[in-house]
């Protein structure tokens, strides 16, 4: 699974990155802060398509609450979505038909096991280059307000994640940003989710203090002995 991540862009850099028209980028009222240790049920900026078929900038929830649920409770089980069967599973078959999106990060954490323990790894793209997990996003109306939600879908490894967890995010390449949001043939973006290419990555152990998510801050992305 993927249950914590980085994203530490500011607006800007988001709007250039993943391809906001300026004619839509007023949807974020202020300047997302940099996040270095994003926990499910934490707001975070995420791109997604408009009524309007256009790419936009919204503050949704890490945990997806489908449409159809009666307890909002489900977002704590949600967090991730499996891509062998997000096109089937009743949690999200119907987001991934029409409510894909994207969610920008800088990388993530993963635990590997140890005789010791656990030892918290961050990961990312070998040249620092932002990234953006495949996602889906719901809007959920049966509460006292309306809350929306979305989820990072999670694959197979490659062979560096492998050493470290058994799972990974999906990373979508930029040029396929357009058909992943806009697809309606849904064989098209489930055949993006494969492993992102293991020798474009790095990996290397940080601080147990990501282990809390309280701690949110730049030292918690430092490598360590």
């Amino acid at each position: 699974m993927c249950g914590r991540f980085a994203s530490t862009l500011i607006r800007e850099q988001i709007y250039d990155l993943y391809g906001i028209a300026p004619s839509e980028r007023s949807s974020v009222p202020a300047d997302p802060k940099p996040l270095y240790n994003i926990a499910p049920t934490q707001t975070v900026p995420v791109v997604r398509l408009n009524l309007k078929g256009r790419r936009e900038l919204a503050p949704l929830r890490w945990g997806l609450i489908p449409f159809w649920s009666k307890d909002a409770k489900i977002a704590y089980r949600t967090i991730n979505a499996r891509a062998e069967t997000v096109a089937t599973a009743p949690a999200f078959r119907a987001a991934f038909k029409r409510r894909r999106c994207l969610v920008p990060a800088s990388g993530f954490y993963e635990w590997k096991k140890l005789d010791d323990g656990k030892q918290p790894y961050f990961i990312g793209l070998r040249d620092g280059t932002p990234i953006a997990f495949a996602g889906l996003w719901e809007r959920w109306d049966k509460g006292e307000a309306p809350v929306e939600t979305f989820t990072i879908i999670t694959g197979e490894p490659n062979s560096l994640v492998a050493q470290i967890y058994d799972r990974m995010p999906v990373i979508l390449d930029p040029d396929d940003y357009d058909v992943w949001l806009t697809a309606a043939d849904t064989a098209i973006p489930q055949a993006l989710l494969q492993p992102f290419p293991s020798q474009l990555m790095t990996a290397y152990p940080v601080s147990k203090r990501v282990n809390n998510a309280k701690n949110d801050d730049a030292t918690v992305m430092e490598p360590v002995p």
